[in-house]
C-alpha cells in the first residue's frame, strides 16, 4: 500500500538532508507479523528520494504514528507536499529463527564468494 505525507505544508529536503515525514497512520498488527516500509521506485529514480533504513520495520507491538525516514540522495532539492505518496508498506509474517552454533558450515558451490558470485 502507498503511504502519503500527512503534512500541514510542503517540506523541502536539500541534497543529503533527512527528515521523518508523518503519515497520519497508526496500525495494530497481530503477533507474528511486521510492516515493512520501502521506497517508491519512481521517486527514487527521478528525484533521489530514498529511505534511510530501507526497508524500515514496524514491529507488531508498535502503536505510534508511522513516519517515513526520508533522505534526498539527489543533487536537487525535493519538495514533499501534503498528500504526496512517499513510500510503500507491506505486511508480512515474521519467521523467528533458532540459531545453532556450529564449528563448521556445510560446503556449497559458491562457498564464501561474495558480491557478484551468484550464478557462477
Amino acid at each position: 500500500m502507498d503511504l502519503a505525507a500527512a503534512l500541514d505544508g510542503p517540506v523541502t529536503l536539500r541534497s543529503l538532508e533527512r527528515a521523518a515525514i508523518p503519515t497520519g497512520l497508526a496500525i495494530e498488527l497481530p503477533p507474528g507479523f511486521e510492516a515493512q516500509v520501502r521506497p517508491r521506485s519512481g521517486r527514487a529514480i527521478r528525484e533521489g528520494l530514498a529511505l534511510i533504513n530501507s526497508p524500515g520495520t514496524i514491529d507488531a507491538d508498535y502503536r505510534g504514528e508511522i513516519q517515513v525516514l526520508a533522505v534526498n540522495l539527489g543533487v536537487q532539492p525535493i519538495v514533499i507536499r501534503p498528500g504526496d505518496r512517499i513510500a510503500q508498506m507491506i505486511i508480512a509474517p515474521v519467521c523467528r529463527a533458532e540459531l545453532v552454533e556450529v564449528e563448521v558450515l556445510a560446503e556449497t558451490a559458491r562457498g564464501a564468494g561474495g558480491f557478484g558470485h551468484t550464478g557462477r
